[in-house]
């Protein structure tokens, strides 16, 4: 590594005076990898009634809530407003795991006449092996269908669940 004075956009040095001073610039050919292998999909588990989801496509989950600036005299907020909490929690399972979910409510029951139960999704960061948990509460399923398309060699469908709030990295 050598020193480089910082270059502006117009291409001048940028005055040392001014706390921008000296920068470390690093070799053109040499990429520094910062976070190591990032987390993705191989090391998340989702965990649902007690047990490892494994036909599973896709889950996405998220919470917000609603803020707004408020205005007074003048065109600069004075303050701001906050609405309710919302979570939001949905997964695409393929069919086998859907009856295998089936499979441990009594027969004539549905989906959406399960008891509401957490969800607990985790995440193994591989470089230390640390497990991150997120869980989110009282998830309800809230209907069911089943869809084929021609050619597609598998049935997967998206469950939009209800929930109440999520605990994220406990």
């Amino acid at each position: 590594m050598r020193k480089t004075p910082l270059i502006s956009t117009h291409g001048s040095p940028l005055p040392s005076g001014r706390g921008w001073g000296w920068g470390i610039m690093a070799k053109a050919n040499q990429i520094t990898n910062y976070l190591g292998k990032l987390t993705g999909w191989n090391q998340a588990t989702l965990n649902l009634m007690g047990r490892d989801v494994v036909g599973i496509e896709e889950f996405d989950y998220n919470d917000n809530t609603k803020k707004e600036n408020a205005y007074g005299a003048g065109g600069m907020p004075i303050g701001y407003t906050e609405g309710n909490y919302e979570a939001k929690f949905s997964l695409s399972l393929y069919i086998e795991e859907e009856q295998a979910i089936q499979s441990l409510l009594p027969p004539g029951k549905r989906l959406q006449d399960i008891a509401p139960f957490d969800v607990n999704v985790q995440y193994a960061n591989p470089n230390n092996g640390r497990i991150v948990t997120d869980v989110i509460h009282n998830v309800q399923f809230t209907g069911r269908s089943k869809t084929a398309k021609n050619n597609e060699g598998k049935m997967v469908h998206k469950h939009e669940m209800l929930v109440s709030h999520i605990s994220w990295g406990v």
